[in-house]
């Protein structure tokens, strides 16, 4: 495999252990409520990291955004806010089915779709080839590996929660369906990589490395994405009348500041990785992307407690889900050769 590949896979990598402990500090917040805490994520994910990140590695970032044209922004931008409405209904959908059956719903429909739908419309034509076979090839077992270990961790939940009222009837129907939902606009901000390839283009022709460009995408993206978490969380803090937890900011306003680091490092270093991994980065490096991101929340998970009570069942299972994101993973970098 090429130097490129190598590269791209060990990117991929780094974002998806980012990714998979950017909520790990939220565990430590005392004080402040939910929204509180999403307030000040939101801020510092979409507006000041990428801000200063598109500052330091974009040459002439000013110029660049006066010069492209408004429909150039528009893909970028709607496929931003679609990312958003899903981060409010993520928090839904976790809510009401639980957190294995929900991140399996959801991260499912959201590796599937964000690794296919951009070489379908992109580059139909690998699919009919042995790379398209062996990629295609890796996003079934990808999504068997993410089904397998949200049935681990369904059987580790139903064991912590014995007694407790499941989620039935209509309304299991309807925090389902939300599910559902969250997962197929989840990918979106991958799309919005995928197809801002004219502004990143357009960074690169102004002088920014080819390995650099996605972060002139991501301050047009994530502006779409701010909208509805923003406005979700105003109106929880309105609601729930928790303005006045500011008051206090720390040491709770360092945790939602280390995830918002966390969260964009992991989508800054992610768009670096599909640069590398080239024509199919966005679809393979996606679909890489989930997969370590996924292992390295079900490890921590297991570092820090999570599953030490759980059913020996439960485990194996987890053990088997991680085993076929392994070769998932084998599956879609020998793909991308």
């Amino acid at each position: 495999m090429s130097t490129s590949l190598w590269i791209g896979l060990g990117l991929s990598l780094v974002a998806g252990m980012m990714a998979g402990n950017c909520m790990l500090p939220s565990k430590f917040v005392k004080r402040w409520q939910w929204e509180n805490m999403w307030f000040l994520f939101t801020l510092v994910s979409l507006v000041v990291a990428p801000g200063l990140l598109t500052a330091l590695t974009v040459n002439g970032a000013a110029g660049l955004y006066a010069s492209i044209p408004a429909r150039d922004y528009a893909l970028p931008f709607l496929f931003g806010f679609g990312w958003g409405i899903a981060q409010v209904l993520f928090g839904l959908s976790i809510a009401r089915l639980g957190l294995a059956l929900g991140y399996a719903v959801i991260i499912g429909l959201g590796a599937l779709l964000g690794t296919l739908v951009p070489i379908v419309f992109q580059r139909p034509g690998v699919l009919a080839t042995s790379k398209g076979a062996l990629i295609l090839g890796g996003v079934a077992v990808m999504v068997s590996g993410i089904a397998v270990s949200g049935k681990a961790g369904r059987i580790r939940e139903q064991s912590t929660r014995a007694g407790a009222n499941p989620t039935a009837g209509s309304a299991y129907v309807t925090a389902l369906a939300i599910a559902i939902l969250c997962g197929v606009l989840a990918p979106m901000l991958n799309f919005s990589l995928a197809f801002g390839q004219e502004i990143a283009a357009a960074a690169v022709l102004r002088g920014t490395s080819a390995a650099n460009a996605a972060y002139a995408v991501w301050p047009v993206a994530l502006l779409g994405g701010l909208i509805p978490n923003l406005g979700y969380s105003i109106y929880l803090l309105n609601k729930n009348q928790t303005w006045d937890r500011f008051k206090t900011p720390f040491p709770d306003a360092w945790f939602p500041a280390l995830m918002g680091i966390l969260w964009m490092g992991a989508v800054a270093v992610y768009g670096t990785a599909a640069a590398y991994l080239g024509d199919l980065g966005t679809s393979v490096g996606w679909g890489l992307f989930q997969i370590f991101m996924i292992i390295t929340a079900n490890l921590s998970g297991m570092l820090t407690g999570e599953w030490k009570a759980a059913p020996s069942r439960s485990l194996v299972l987890l053990r088997i889900g991680l085993g076929l994101l392994a070769v998932a993973t084998v599956l879609m970098a020998m793909g991308n050769r």
